[in-house]
């Protein structure tokens, strides 16, 4: 597969297209931003962390019938994907409340979400990434109704196939963004799933382990990812 010309780079990963013209590589960097780019910063081997845990986990997924698209690994930043046309909805399932959730409501961090909900944002730096509703989504025509009900149905299907799998390694599935794209009249789940885009906590100790100990200034941001990347890939997941 040949890498050609740079299509896009984000936050934390830069998009090539291949000789393919269905396919594109993604690569992950280590940069680090939050509060919409606010604040930035760099995380020693995040890039790799977030590649592998991403693999990992949409070969799990993809299993169990959620179609992704991950193509294949070539190396330790660099993931071989489907090309998409992205969904500008960030759609964020929560089990506990946590973050925005927190601030929006009032409620206290830590309490259980029963059942979990979907959360929508719009994906517009500009505006700051602005919660919507589906009305909006169907006013800004960002999805068809039939596309917003696959979407939401199935980010409530991943969210129930990863808590168990991440129970069983120790750690808390809190929340977590998905993202999803168009290819051949067909969704399909894109960009990642990883420390960057997961709150996970440790179950034991409800220790963060993730992106909110950057964003807090909480310290030892790096060895929380690797302590990620160990539990789900380095134990043989």
């Amino acid at each position: 597969m040949e890498k050609r010309q740079k299509i896009y780079e984000g936050k934390a990963k830069i998009v090539y297209s291949t000789d393919d013209p269905g396919k594109v590589i993604q690569y992950f960097k280590d940069d680090a931003t939050a509060f919409n780019a606010l604040k930035r910063g760099t995380i020693l081997g995040k890039g790799v962390v977030n590649n592998k845990m991403s693999a990992v986990l949409f070969e799990r997924l993809a299993k169990a019938g959620v179609p992704t698209h991950y193509l294949g690994t070539l190396s330790e930043r660099e993931m071989l994907c489907r090309r998409l046309d992205i969904v500008k909805i960030e759609v964020i399932p929560r089990n506990i409340v946590a973050g925005s959730l927190a601030k929006r409501t009032g409620l206290e961090e830590g309490v259980a979400v029963k059942p979990p909900i979907v959360e929508l944002f719009y994906k517009s730096d500009p505006l700051g990434d602005p919660m919507i509703t589906d009305e909006h989504v169907r006013m800004l025509k960002l999805a068809t109704p039939k596309e917003l009900v696959w979407i939401k149905r199935m980010a409530l299907r991943i969210n129930a196939l990863l808590r168990p799998l991440l129970k069983r390694k120790g750690l808390i599935l809190v929340d977590f963004k998905l993202e999803f794209g168009r290819a051949g009249g067909k969704l399909y789940l894109g960009d990642e799933i990883s420390p960057d885009t997961c709150r996970l906590w440790d179950a034991d100790t409800l220790e963060k382990l993730d992106k909110d100990r950057f964003r807090r200034d909480l310290g030892r941001v790096e060895e929380a990812y690797q302590e990620v990347y160990r539990r789900l890939v380095g134990s043989g997941s």
